[in-house]
């Protein structure tokens, strides 16, 4: 099975509640991956949960599916891109 065949590349691109921004994950810019998240958090209809937390799954799945594939720098960028969700929509900075 090729690389972009698995199922969790699959959920990443064609997410039942989310339309995300093509590349998405791969930005450089935390920031930017926080607000395209909550963009798609906000626009969608089909998500179950409220914005925050869909936005904060999809970005959670997506780094954990990664696993150990996931370079350093790249998880930084990632985390640090939870920090800015949680600031673009008023909640706490994780401790």
């Amino acid at each position: 099975m090729a690389r972009q065949d698995k199922w969790s590349g699959e959920v990443t691109r064609h997410s039942d509640a989310l339309d995300l921004e093509e590349n998405v994950f791969e930005k450089d810019d935390p920031k930017e991956i926080a607000a395209s998240l909550k963009r798609s958090a906000e626009q969608s209809h089909r998500r179950k949960a409220e914005p925050f937390r869909s936005a904060m799954s999809m970005l959670t799945f997506y780094i954990n599916r990664a696993g150990r594939n996931l370079p350093a720098a790249r998880r930084k960028v990632l985390e640090d891109a939870k920090d800015e969700l949680r600031l673009a929509f008023g909640r706490p900075r994780a401790k």
